[in-house]
């Protein structure tokens, strides 16, 4: 084995992630910060899960696809943030070559899974805004359940044809990734082989997940919209945009944030910023989806109510 071989094996054994820079103390302050919403985002998310298994007249399509996506944010955010807080107290920097790769797969393909799910509630909205009469019979709870799996099986089989070109990628000179987390465009940044199918594909994949769900969800809204408009009276106006403005904040606030991570070419001069949009990501939106969707929503703030009254 010659040295450059043997360089490449262990440079691929283990990764170090560097978080965020800063002192001891700007550090202390990033893992309080990171635990405190942490705690917030799974607790928020899991009463809202909560709720819907312990209210029946809350086990309708609207609210089994709300349940999902915070099933989704809890697992989400707890790929990345736990290990990000070692790493601002400074007991674990490192992660091995399969960590990272199992940490970049769940990430993305909850990250995909998301898209999926909310252009699949968006399409749920404008069934139920524009055919009010027949949305039982056209979104069945059959119908619901087959949608909401078949989020989560593309979501994961998308990021599995990725994730195996990422792994055979050889690493042969700095093992330092510049993030609080292992993502595909660190470790294509790292790499000494031919990125150039990788990365393609990536944008590629970005461009279908991203750009396709966000279509669906764009047409849905369009629909949405137009229905609205032509409803006579402001009340009732008032009552059908109240069903799909939760879901619409939410929306907005993820398509925005990443299509500015993926929908270009990989750039690291960038990745300072990418850090602070994965912030937001990871940890800011989970914790905000629970309260944006409870807020927005009359059903669920009195369905909460009287759940913790009962605690």
């Amino acid at each position: 084995m010659t040295g450059v071989e043997k360089e490449n094996q262990s440079s691929a054994q283990e990764f170090i992630l560097l978080g965020f820079p800063g002192n001891q103390l700007l550090q202390i302050s990033l893992s309080v910060v990171f635990t405190m919403t942490y705690i917030l985002a799974v607790t928020g998310n899991f009463a809202i899960i909560a709720v819907v298994i312990a209210r029946p007249h809350l086990q309708t399509p609207m609210y089994i696809f709300l349940s999902n996506l915070s099933f989704l944010e809890i697992w989400y955010t707890t790929a990345s943030v736990p290990k990000a807080i070692s790493i601002f107290l400074g007991k674990s920097k490192t992660i091995s070559f399969v960590g990272c790769i199992l940490q970049m797969y769940f990430i993305f393909s909850l990250g995909c899974t998301e898209f999926f799910l909310l252009s699949v509630m968006a399409y749920d909205r404008y069934l139920a805004i524009c055919y009010p009469l027949h949305y039982s019979t056209l979104m069945s709870s059959t119908k619901c359940t087959h949608l909401t799996f078949l989020c989560w099986v593309s979501g994961f089989l998308c990021m599995s044809i990725h994730n195996s070109l990422v792994t055979r990628l050889s690493f042969c000179g700095s093992n330092v990734i510049n993030n609080f987390f292992c993502g595909a465009d660190s470790l294509i940044f790292l790499s000494c082989s031919d990125i150039s199918v990788v990365k393609w594909v990536g944008f590629l994949m970005a461009i279908i997940v991203i750009l396709g769900s966000c279509l669906t969800t764009l047409v849905s809204y369009i629909f949405i919209i137009s229905t609205i408009l032509r409803i006579p009276s402001a009340r009732g106006r008032q009552k059908a945009f109240s069903t799909c403005s939760a879901h619409l904040i939410v929306v907005v606030m993820w398509y925005s944030s990443n299509i500015f991570l993926y929908i270009r070419v990989y750039r690291y001069s960038f990745f300072d910023m990418h850090k602070f949009v994965n912030t937001v990501n990871t940890i800011v939106t989970p914790l905000l989806n629970p309260f944006i969707y409870t807020l927005r929503n009359k059903e669920v703030k009195e369905a909460l109510g009287k759940l913790f009254k009962r605690i």
